[in-house]
């Protein structure tokens, strides 16, 4: 195993580094690769952001395909259970390149317990990478559990519409993300907090959502991940609600089994006049005062604009290095 000054870089050759840092650099065109748009979880409100999306993807080399009910709409969800059932196997069937998904909300718990997850295992194995974060965690964390395939089981990363929907994409993102689909990228570095110098652990990297993480604890679903570096965001959720789940996964015994856990974003949430002074950074603190598992922060992902893409089920090396960290695979 490298020392960590030998693998974390410097602040200058940072992947992401509050905002300070270069962008990952495309090594080549993804031409070839195949790319399917497809809609497992919430409904899209218009075509607008998915057309978008595709544009935006087809520019960049890949060989773009929007699944036939994409665009299907049903209450709040893209399309009713039996719909994106069938497009998640239809997809998987269908083996591309890519499966990335439109958007998060919520829908695919309600499908867990009908997935063929060994549809889906082949088409892992045929090269697909499934991609998304936010409700997607739970495909993730699923085909963690059922899939039985060696490494990396997807990618916690963009979603179509929320990130390539828009009007503009920053180069850290779109540089991480087609690195990942061609499979070179290996590395992604951020700077955390003081206190972690030296700090060298590996294990499997896996994690997402933390409110779908803690929805699927105790169920058939859940991957009874040991000795692993769970990394964790959220959105919309206020510092006490995150000191709740966090509480959970702890008392429940799933941090006390990871090497480390590294926090993303928790953004979006409403202050209260209640809060006299508590925070996000309150809240960690007291995680820490009953985890002894190393507990670091400023990963670059979740609902924000600038993130990285992360192989979800890899075997992964945590560094820190000073205030550097580098997650590699």
């Amino acid at each position: 195993m490298l020392d960590v000054a030998d693998r974390v870089p410097t602040r200058e050759q940072m992947i992401v580094s509050n905002g300070e840092g270069q962008a990952c650099s495309v090594f080549a065109s993804p031409t070839m690769i195949k790319l399917t748009l497809f809609t497992p979880a919430g409904v899209l409100r218009n075509g607008i952001g998915l057309r978008a999306a595709a544009k935006r993807l087809a520019g960049l080399g890949f060989d773009v395909t929007i699944d036939a009910s994409a665009l299907k709409k049903c209450q709040r969800f893209g399309g009713d259970d039996a719909t994106r059932l069938a497009a998640i196997h239809r997809v998987a069937e269908q083996a591309p390149g890519v499966a990335l998904a439109t958007r998060g909300g919520y829908g695919l718990t309600r499908l867990l317990d009908r997935i063929d997850w060994r549809l889906l295992a082949r088409s892992i194995k045929q090269g697909t990478r499934w991609v998304g974060h936010s409700d997607v965690t739970a495909l993730h964390l699923g085909l963690l559990a059922h899939a039985k395939v060696p490494g990396t089981v997807g990618w916690a990363g963009l979603l179509a519409v929320d990130d390539f929907g828009r009007d503009n994409v920053d180069d850290v993102t779109e540089g991480c993300f087609v690195e990942a689909m061609q499979g070179v990228l290996d590395a992604i570095g951020f700077r955390t907090e003081e206190g972690f110098h030296g700090l060298s652990v590996t294990g499997t990297l896996w994690g997402g959502n933390l409110s779908l993480v803690c929805a699927m604890l105790g169920t058939r679903h859940w991957p009874n991940i040991q000795g692993g570096v769970l990394f964790l965001e959220d959105v919309s959720e206020h510092p006490y609600r995150v000191e709740r789940c966090l509480l959970q996964l702890h008392q429940a015994g799933v941090l006390g089994k990871q090497k480390a856990i590294v926090l993303g974003a928790f953004n979006n949430y409403n202050k209260s006049p209640l809060d006299r002074g508590y925070t996000l950074k309150s809240a960690v603190q007291q995680l820490r005062s009953v985890c002894k598992v190393p507990i670091l922060t400023g990963l670059p992902f979740g609902h924000i604009p600038t993130k990285v893409s992360l192989p979800v089920g890899a075997r992964a090396q945590l560094l820190v290095n000073g205030r550097d960290a580098l997650i590699a695979w």
